[in-house]
């Protein structure tokens, strides 16, 4: 399928319908561009739900308590704001 669209002075390109019912894209949906060899490709993202993306952390892996939690990210913003 070949469809063509213009980019808008925002640069702004809108997806044809003929595409997003393809590619089953709504409001809302995320979409991944990739460039390769001069062409760009457009991708649909499927959202993770937080329920699967702890699912695919290593059960050692697994924060315990949320104190766990805290401390990480704190100890996380003092590495990277620190000089």
């Amino acid at each position: 399928m070949r469809l063509k669209s213009t980019v808008s002075p925002k640069g702004q390109v809108v997806i044809p319908k003929e595409i997003r019912e393809l590619l089953r894209l709504k409001p809302g949906s995320k979409v991944l561009f990739e460039v390769r060899e001069g062409r760009v490709e457009v991708k649909p993202v499927e959202a993770v739900s937080l329920e699967d993306f702890i699912n695919a952390v290593p059960r050692e892996r697994k924060l315990r308590e949320r104190a766990d939690l805290k401390k990480i990210v704190l100890e996380e913003a003092l590495r990277r704001w620190s000089t």
